[in-house]
């Protein structure tokens, strides 16, 4: 009975600390509505701010979804940055765009190909059929970098989410 017990316990324990999970979250001046589907993911760097998994379809790869903000002035202009999330594909296709949402300027990036996953300057693996799509949010209290990247089927699945998760968090 004892054992019975913990273990109801430990279930419901699991339970709400899943529901624990912040479904809106604040990066820099912007907060963000994580679509229903994807994980709260805690961060593996104290760089992120906040990070979240896309579930892939059966027998695929997650996709993760990791947001940055170093401060007003920080982190480099906005081309610098599409500049090195291309760098890190090779033999595939790039895009990148940009669009107003209210007073924010937004920039959506595309990369497919192989993707390089490492931190720049260090060791590097080459991952194929990879995509990134990202979004690059200027503020004066400093911008906000969105970048998702995994296995381009589950990437440009969550497309749409996450341009409709950056767009709303943009307007607000």
């Amino acid at each position: 009975m004892r054992h019975l017990r913990f273990l109801i316990v430990f279930i419901v324990s699991a339970a709400a600390a899943k529901d624990a999970d912040p479904v809106e979250f604040t990066v820099g001046s912007f907060t963000f509505s994580r679509p229903e589907s994807w994980g709260w993911v805690v961060p593996a760097s104290p760089m992120r701010k906040a990070q979240l998994s896309v579930p892939g379809s059966a027998g695929s790869s997650p996709a993760e979804v990791t947001f940055f903000h170093f401060g007003a002035g920080q982190g480099g202009s906005v081309q610098a940055n599409v500049d090195r999330w291309f760098k890190q594909f090779s033999d595939g296709y790039t895009d990148a765009r940009t669009e107003q949402a209210g007073s924010t300027t937004i920039t959506f990036v595309k990369a497919e190909g192989t993707f390089s996953s490492g931190m720049p300057g260090g060791p590097t693996t080459p991952m194929k059929d990879y995509a990134l799509r990202g979004a690059i949010l200027e503020s004066p209290s400093g911008d906000v970098y969105v970048k998702m990247t995994g296995p381009k089927t589950v990437v440009k699945t969550a497309s749409l989410a996450l341009e409709k998760m950056v767009r709303e968090a943009a307007a607000r």
